[in-house]
């Protein structure tokens, strides 16, 4: 199978970014439970302006981490895995079983409470983690696999996206949305008008994400949108597309997510940790990831390739396919960045967080050793 530079460039970008992201979330774990905690908590609730150094990092940073999830979406959609349908189906079908599974698994346990808010949090694949962890099983991973565990967690993300626009905004300010939405309608016919300038795009998407930031629709969904009017052409390294692409994926593998990462996993853990796992909100989401991931991936998959909508890879199995459904269980960075969004309570906040990670780690661990196991008698000489 026949893979694009931009593919292996955006892969092993994010291989490389899920290691630097797991150092980052233990160095911050031990911090935040070490003599220097109280400073250092402080630290990402300083205040920059009219908001703390938190708010910056998850409303304005994290908005280039969604630029870069949209222009990968774009060129899946134009030239990638989407862009046949019949290949299409097999990863979207799995993202949407990825999705619907643990939000029913986490609304079983938190229907009629005040947490069931949180119902988005175990339905987030975070692609460096997952990626990079399939790495670690070298080159006995088929191309195919790669390409499957990318598209669905590209798809997963564009699902987190929705639900954010949709369901956790509370009020809108309808002047600063239009505003923002007329912006975007610009960049639209800048680009049927085959402007290239990137820096009038970039002004245009900065001026977007002010509006939308005051509009009360959450500010990074602008990164989405203005990878979308930018000029996509025929895809070539050319365009400011796949130029913008290629130039983004090392800072926001290196620099976004990792200081996202140390922002939001500055956990002080409670001596009596143990008993937050009785909460309703805790086993939704430990549930969710751990089982409804895979259980939803598998599911979904398996049915629309019986169903003959799809079709299964020479080189896949449904072993592998059950596999990657609990490296889609590591939710961390979306799951994270919607539990902000889902609860008010810090003490929610906090402890979701930890289950988060729990459950991201258990996910994680299972993935790798099942997927060791059933790679375990692929020729490693393949070719890709």
């Amino acid at each position: 199978m026949k893979t694009t530079r931009l593919f292996k460039s955006f892969f092993e970008s994010e291989k490389a970014g899920g290691l630097v992201l797991l150092i980052c979330t233990v160095i911050s774990l031990v911090i935040a439970n070490s003599s220097f905690s109280e400073e250092y908590i402080a630290m990402w609730h300083y205040q920059i302006g009219s908001h703390s150094a938190e708010h910056w990092i998850n409303d304005g940073l994290m908005t280039i981490f969604f630029l870069l999830i949209g222009l990968e979406l774009e060129r899946e959609v134009y030239i990638g895995e989407l862009s046949k349908i019949k290949d299409a189906i097999l990863p979207i079908s799995g993202a949407l079983g990825g999705m619907l599974i643990p939000a029913l698994i986490y609304f079983a346990f938190n229907t009629g409470t005040p947490t069931e808010h949180g119902i988005g949090i175990p339905m987030a694949t975070d692609i460096a983690f997952a990626i990079g962890i399939l790495s670690l099983l070298g080159n006995r991973v088929p191309i195919s696999l790669k390409i499957f565990l990318t598209a669905l967690a590209v798809i997963d993300d564009l699902g987190a996206i929705i639900l954010i626009a949709l369901f956790y905004t509370k009020t809108i300010y309808f002047t600063n949305l239009i505003i923002s939405l007329s912006i975007f309608g610009v960049l639209l016919i800048m680009n049927r008008l085959k402007v290239t300038n990137l820096i009038l795009y970039l002004v245009g998407g900065i001026f977007m994400w002010y509006f939308m930031l005051n509009s009360g629709v959450h500010a990074t969904i602008t990164g989405v949108l203005l990878a979308f009017a930018l000029p996509f052409g025929n895809g070539s390294s050319k365009t400011i597309s796949s130029q913008l692409q290629h130039w983004l994926h090392h800072p926001v593998a290196f620099i976004v997510i990792p200081i996202f990462a140390l922002c939001n996993t500055a956990i002080v853990i409670s001596k009596d940790w143990i008993h937050n796992f009785s909460e309703s909100y805790s086993l939704g989401i430990i549930f969710g990831l751990v089982l409804g991931k895979p259980i939803g991936i598998f599911l979904f998959t398996y049915l629309s390739v019986k169903l003959k909508f799809t079709h299964l890879p020479e080189d896949l199995s449904w072993k592998k396919i059950i596999g990657v459904g609990f490296l889609g269980g590591i939710g961390f960075t979306m799951s994270i960045f919607v539990t902000l969004l889902a609860f008010e309570d810090n003490q929610i906040i906090t402890n979701s967080k930890f289950m988060i990670l729990i459950g991201s780690l258990i996910s994680g661990l299972i993935g790798f050793i099942w997927l060791k196991k059933s790679l375990s008698n692929v020729n490693p000489l393949h070719k890709e």
